[in-house]
């Protein structure tokens, strides 16, 4: 008999890692998966990046780091936050933690309590649920269609906040729709947040530099707020370093000094190479991040023209990051004559077994009519993956 914890019996496996997984069992047997599950980039690490940790390896940054990290690593994201995001953030208000992942949980811990409520803005990022979970905490949904861009409006906001509500959670560009929120639609929702003493904001801007249209906006960067605004970020995504597995907070001094408190009873400084490496990547810019934008922004263009000559399927253009939600709900009660699809479960299923395409279904973003697609992989994959996709597709009625 397993006596595992209700905790641990509470929690969700993670969809994307679980497809991942399951693609990567599949090419094992030898069979040709096209896996777009995982928002991973397809690049290397940068060269200049790569040379900083092996150096760091020679001066024998192998002792045990301080739990918040490096100070000189912080200046830079102190730096950094006040150069690119207009934020002014002193390094003892940074904490380096094992990822983005990392930092948004030890915020979660350490201001929810048992029964406090954490909207999120549905569709979102898988681990939010869980994570709230996790802390004991309600999660309040509220949702966002495709018809209105995937983005949710103030007055969803308003309606949705009690005397519980004790934090939002926000993610711009956004994984998993792609898309931007302007800046006056985020002084719309600070302006919610302004309103509600308590109330709190997490806002994940891991996918900062990758917008293919307008401008990244940091929620902090709005003064009234600024002392209710944590700031999660990291370098997987806009540094290709996915694997070096380091992310950071800003926050008010507060809050910063709980995380640190909350860091050292479980993991205490995370890997010191691995920091270095990170200070390399924030303290200059190669042009690589440029680079990987615009091939990005090539993909986009490529899987939205493929997408769009699909039957059934409903996309909005991506403005950032590097996905597109697809809006499948057309194929629900058609079949090929032996599978019945019911979900979008049901769906990625069917193209992982038909197509061998590996994709996410929408129920774990909060979004059950959608299938999310990552478009991080080489334009010649793309082409195919969607060939098999509509081929499969159509022998649904």
């Amino acid at each position: 008999m397993e006596y595992l914890s209700d905790r641990i019996k509470s929690l969700s496996v993670s969809q994307t890692l679980a497809m991942a997984q399951k693609s990567r069992e599949l090419k094992a047997k030898g069979i040709d998966i096209i896996s777009l599950s995982l928002g991973e980039p397809d690049f290397n690490t940068p060269d200049y990046v790569k040379e900083a940790a092996k150096k760091a390896i020679d001066d024998n940054y192998s002792k045990y780091p301080p739990v918040p990290g490096f100070y000189d690593l912080r200046e830079a994201i102190s730096n950094k936050f006040r150069v690119e995001n207009g934020i002014k953030y002193a390094p003892e208000q940074i904490i380096v933690s094992a990822g983005g992942k990392h930092s948004l949980i030890n915020v979660i811990l350490s201001i929810v309590n048992p029964g406090d409520e954490v909207i999120i803005l549905a569709p979102y990022w898988v681990s939010y649920y869980d994570q709230i979970i996790l802390a004991g905490g309600n999660p309040v949904i509220v949702e966002a269609t495709i018809d209105n861009d995937f983005k949710v409006s103030r007055e969803q906001l308003e309606v949705v906040i009690t005397r519980k509500t004790r934090l939002i959670i926000f993610n711009s560009p956004s994984n998993p729709t792609g898309m931007v929120y302007t800046r006056e639609e985020m002084r719309e929702i600070a302006n919610v947040v302004k309103r509600h003493e308590g109330l709190f904001i997490i806002s994940d801007e891991i996918y900062e530099h990758i917008i293919f249209k307008g401008e990244h906006v940091s929620m902090a960067s709005f003064e009234d707020i600024y002392d209710r605004v944590i700031t999660v970020n990291g370098v997987s995504k806009g540094y290709a370093m996915t694997g070096w597995r380091i992310g950071y907070i800003g926050a008010p001094q507060w809050i910063a000094k709980a995380v640190d408190k909350l860091q050292g009873q479980f993991t205490s400084g995370v890997c010191s190479i691995a920091q270095r490496a990170a200070l390399a990547a924030i303290s200059k810019d190669d042009g690589s991040r440029g680079k990987m934008r615009d091939a990005f922004l090539r993909r986009r263009d490529l899987i939205c023209k493929l997408l769009k000559d699909v039957k059934g399927i409903k996309i909005r253009v991506p403005q950032g990051a590097f996905y597109v939600m697809m809006d499948i709900s057309h194929y629900f009660g058609k079949s090929d004559g032996v599978i019945l699809i019911k979900t979008s479960e049901d769906l990625t299923l069917y193209l992982l077994d038909k197509a061998q395409v590996a994709l996410v279904g929408g129920e774990a973003f909060g979004a059950p009519g959608c299938i999310r697609i990552s478009y991080a992989t080489s334009d010649e994959l793309l082409v195919e993956a969607v060939r098999r996709m509509k081929e499969a597709l159509y022998k649904l009625h």
